[in-house]
């Protein structure tokens, strides 16, 4: 019986070792403070960059500084009159860490006619766009939820302008040989947009124009695109395969 007993005991530990190591790791790349971690992209135009709060509006999204011990948002200050004659329009924003296959979970909020997008490895563009209210047949690469230039959304699944949005990509990295000769396109997994599958196994063949470097690698880092309009992100998480 004891004998038993412990060969149970030590198969229950093995077998939750392995579990443990089967874990995915979840990674938070903002902090809700600062903007430790993230780098502006190289340009002539100013980084509008900022960490604060806002009175969500269908047409405004004006920074506020944060109280002290306060959590906040990380926000494409542009102003309330971006589409003015403010020359600067502000910069793509990406982290410092670089990921590969990887789930990214985030939050975000555009106001009306606004234009952004998630660069998955700064170089494959999940747009964000104002489509709300456009019918699911006249749906093209500029819109809501589109990957683009490699696939449109099934639905219309975008939420009215001025309300936090939900975004989950899940997403599988190129592949490359010893030689640095790609084996393996780049796949989004699933898109799910507002709790809605909008994308299944789309591969996509080549960087988005407007990518970090137009050039695909093992890894890279997330962008997201600050140069078209206002946009802010919140309760951003990239869970990651464990590593060996």
């Amino acid at each position: 019986m004891k004998r038993n007993f412990l060969l149970l005991t030590v198969m229950m530990f093995a077998l939750s070792s392995v579990l443990s190591a089967a874990e995915p790791v979840i990674k938070r790349p903002f902090n809700g403070t600062n903007l430790d971690g993230w780098n502006a992209r190289a340009g002539d135009r100013e980084n509008r960059w900022t960490v604060g709060t806002f009175e969500a509006s269908a047409t405004t999204m004006e920074a506020q500084p944060l109280r002290a011990g306060a959590r906040g948002y990380l926000i494409n200050n542009l102003g309330a009159d971006w589409r003015g004659a403010r020359p600067a329009r502000g910069v793509d924003f990406y982290t410092t860490e670089r990921f590969g296959d990887c789930t990214i979970k985030l939050e975000f909020l555009i106001t009306r006619g606004s234009n952004s997008g998630v660069y998955v490895m700064g170089e494959y563009e999940l747009q964000i766009f104002d489509s709300y209210g456009r019918a699911d047949d006249v749906l093209h690469h500029g819109d809501m939820g589109a990957i683009y230039g490699a696939g449109i959304p099934s639905t219309n699944a975008s939420g009215a302008p001025g309300t936090w949005q939900t975004l989950e990509i899940e997403f599988v990295a190129p592949r490359f040989d010893a030689h640095g000769n790609k084996t393996a396109f780049a796949i989004f997994k699933r898109v799910v947009l507002n709790g809605v599958l909008i994308h299944e196994n789309v591969e996509v063949r080549a960087p988005t124009p407007g990518g970090l470097t137009m050039r695909e690698a093992p890894t890279g880092p997330i962008m997201f695109q600050g140069t078209h309009g206002h946009v802010a992100f919140r309760n951003i998480e990239v869970i990651v395969p464990q590593e060996d």
